[in-house]
């Protein structure tokens, strides 16, 4: 190999680690400033503290869930109300039913986006099944609350908000230990 080809080789392997870095750091990266940007709908997965929260009565802002199940898997997942009324600032309680319809056991992770996502940074969420994994056992249903304000630094041209939830199955994750599934 002379010399000429062996310089275009170098920069060749370079170019090809830099974007294998950049593809691996590519992920930690949005996730990271989505949410310093508190955009696309990505939130915290951890409950708020909402201490001394002021109540705006002046105004009316709907709160819509939507439900879907990764996977076309066998189970159902759906909100008690697909809508509420509320004011930002006051606390709310939506329950959700899941229910395992696989012959066997079964753990899944809700996974939640927010719409507008300039809303994702004025929700606060207490309490969310979301916040953790869920064991099922074959055929078991669910009940389980969500918890939450919309702060009322809330835009006034925000109207209505809507709450998308997407049951996935991490089952095998769950089974090799690299998730901790709450029963």
């Amino acid at each position: 190999m002379n010399r000429e080809t062996r310089r275009h080789t170098g920069r060749l392997a370079l170019v090809v680690l830099a974007m294998f870095g950049f593809g691996f750091a590519l992920g930690p990266l949005y996730s990271a400033i989505c949410e310093a940007a508190g955009i696309n709908g990505k939130m915290k997965l951890a409950a708020a503290d909402v201490k001394n929260t002021a109540v705006d009565s002046s105004r009316w802002v709907n709160v819509e869930f939507v439900t879907t199940v990764n996977g076309g898997r066998p189970m159902q997942f759906r909100a008690e109300q697909s809508r509420v009324r509320v004011h930002p600032g006051e606390m709310a309680t939506v329950e959700f039913v899941a229910q395992n319809n696989e012959a066997h056991d079964i753990v899944a992770q809700a996974v939640p986006n927010v719409a507008p996502w300039s809303a994702a940074r004025h929700l606060r969420k207490t309490e969310c099944f979301c916040f953790n994994q869920q064991a099922f056992k074959a055929g078991e249903e669910k009940r389980m609350p969500m918890r939450f304000l919309l702060d009322p630094e809330l835009p006034p041209e925000i109207e209505t908000v809507t709450l998308a939830y997407t049951f996935f199955d991490v089952t095998e994750l769950a089974q090799k230990g690299k998730l901790q599934p709450r029963s």
